[in-house]
Formats: C-alpha cells, sequence, structure tokens
C-alpha cells in the first residue's frame, strides 16, 4: 500500500486530517510525519510558506509525498492576531487554554464587531520529485466571551459560529464538514486522487 506522510507530530491533528482524507477509500496508508524526523523552523513569512516548508521537509526525510498545512486564527480588530504565531501566541511552550485565555483576555470588554475572526488553513501536498499542490479553507465567525464544548482542540472552544455554536460544540463529523482544515483538506484529496490515478504517487 502506498504511503502519505502527513507532516504534523499533533495527534489530533492526524486524527482530524485523517477523517477529513479518509486514506482507505485512496487505497493509501497515512504515516504521521513526527514519527519520522523532527519539524523543521517555521521560517515562512505567510501560511503558504510555512506549510511548503513543512510539506517540502517531510517528503525529502521520508521520500514519500507528504502533505502539510499551517493554520491560523485572525482577528482583524488586534491586527491579525495570532495570526502566523496562532499555535504559540502566548508562548513558546503554551498550551491551547494559555493561548485562549490571552485572546480572551486582548478583547475583553470588547463588542461582537470587535471580536470578528476567521481560522484559514493553507495545505500543501509536496511529491518527491518536486511538484507541489495548495489548497486553502477559511470559516468565519467571532471570539466568544468564554470558552464552551468539549470538542476540537486549540481555540475551538473560543471560536463562535454564525450559529452561535463554538466550534468545541460541533460534533468531529460537522466540524470537518465546514472548519477551514476539512475545506483544504478535502481538495488536497481530490489531488491526491488525480496523482494516484497519474502515476505520481
Amino acid at each position: 500500500m502506498k504511503k502519505v506522510v502527513i507532516a504534523t507530530k499533533n495527534r489530533h491533528k492526524f486524527g482530524e486530517i485523517r477523517q477529513i482524507i479518509q486514506p482507505e477509500s485512496l487505497g493509501i496508508e497515512l504515516v504521521m510525519g513526527g514519527e519520522i524526523t523532527d519539524a523543521p523552523a517555521e521560517t515562512g513569512k505567510s501560511f503558504f510558506e510555512n506549510a511548503l516548508i513543512k510539506a517540502r521537509h517531510y517528503s525529502e526525510a521520508s521520500g514519500l509525498p507528504a502533505i502539510a498545512d499551517d493554520s491560523g486564527l485572525i482577528v482583524n480588530f488586534l491586527g491579525q492576531e495570532p495570526g502566523l504565531y496562532s499555535a504559540r501566541y502566548a508562548g513558546e511552550n503554551a498550551t491551547y487554554e494559555d493561548n485562549n485565555r490571552k485572546l480572551l483576555f486582548r478583547l475583553e470588554g470588547f463588542p461582537p464587531e470587535r471580536r470578528i475572526a476567521y481560522f484559514i488553513c493553507v495545505a500543501v501536498l509536496y511529491l518527491p520529485d518536486g511538484r507541489y499542490f495548495v489548497a486553502s479553507g477559511l470559516v468565519n465567525g467571532k471570539i466568544a466571551a468564554q470558552p464552551r464544548g468539549e470538542g476540537g482542540f486549540g481555540y475551538d472552544p473560543i471560536f463562535e459560529l454564525p450559529d452561535g455554536r463554538t466550534m468545541a460544540q460541533l460534533s468531529p463529523e460537522e466540524k470537518n464538514r465546514i472548519s477551514h482544515r476539512g475545506r483544504a483538506f478535502r481538495r488536497i484529496a481530490l489531488f491526491l486522487k488525480s496523482a494516484i490515478r497519474e502515476g505520481w504517487i
């Protein structure tokens, strides 16, 4: 069975991507990149650059096709924060709760129109021959006044959708259907299918 590397050591993210791509239907096996090599430094100046750096790194380390994404939360009122630093917003070793607390503190007392936000995901499928495919996904919402919900991870408990629920209040299936990562990785799955059909993988 053909193998494709998912460029992460985050088991939550790996599981979510696995659900979205459904590798069995493509006849492939997904491998967690964190079990192959350490992550590269994310020195890019955009989500695309960071995703490309990671996908290329894991593909070259493994000799296999690799998929990477760089995702983030953008609050325009805060000058695009947390942005590229979403995962380490409250510091290099910050937990999800630390990041959420910092963002809620920054927005404390501000009205809903100042709390408008969106999640973005840019994903890259990188092939060993150097070709790559790019897909992106976006979901709009706002930052809730306090965390709600038990599901998901990261900023999900404080990201409120237009229907009033947070991402953490959705079932995994609902979340994958509407999320930024779900939208980007469904497109990547189509690229994968084409690459397999053409014999590039």
